[in-house]
């Protein structure tokens, strides 16, 4: 599913497209709609820098076992398991 985002939005906003996205990417972390994995694939950053992201927000890492298996049905789906 694409979600376009006007470019005022950006401009009143006075964010890129990429800050946009890791903006959204941690408020759904944070309220743990997506896990570790999703959020810094959604935010498009490697996940120890996401990792890191978050720790310059003070956003606590939750991640728990329904969290690993998760991240483990995503890793076979994709071919990396």
């Amino acid at each position: 599913m694409a979600v376009v985002i006007p470019d005022e939005v950006l401009k009143s906003a006075q964010m890129t497209e990429t800050e946009l996205k890791q903006e959204i990417a941690l408020m759904l972390f944070h309220k743990e709609k997506l896990t570790l994995a999703q959020a810094s694939r959604l935010a498009g950053m490697p996940r120890i820098q996401f990792q890191h992201l978050l720790a310059s927000r003070q956003i606590p890492i939750h991640y728990d076992i329904a969290e690993l298996e998760s991240d483990i049905a995503t890793l076979r789906e994709t071919g990396y398991l």
